[in-house]
């Protein structure tokens, strides 16, 4: 099916669109629930205030991102790496080193 220079709002429900491709598409301000978005890849995008819950990102990579002002919280942090360090060692050796200052 295509949809070129189309403006509208899409209900999509119980639906395969596997194999996708968006080019030049606003999404923004819209709602995904119960989606399948393993093996799916992002580039160019704009994903300023973006929440995300109770997601499965095993795997995920990211990289030339802005980050600023990102935050994880409440997370499973294992085999999660910044610039090659593990981050649980990083919390680790952060919060050793505030409890010293203490």
């Amino acid at each position: 099916m295509k949809h070129h220079q189309a403006k509208g709002r899409l209900d999509v429900h119980k639906s395969d669109v596997s194999g996708s491709r968006f080019d030049d598409v606003n999404l923004s301000g819209s709602d995904f629930h119960n989606v399948n978005l393993s093996g799916a890849s992002f580039d160019d995008i704009n994903m300023s205030g973006w929440r995300v819950h109770n997601a499965n990102l095993s795997g995920l990579r990211v990289t030339k991102a802005n980050l600023a002002g990102a935050t994880i919280a409440d997370c499973r942090l294992d085999g999660m790496t910044i610039e090659g360090i593990a981050v649980t060692d990083l919390l680790a050796a952060y919060r050793a080193a505030s409890k010293g200052a203490a």
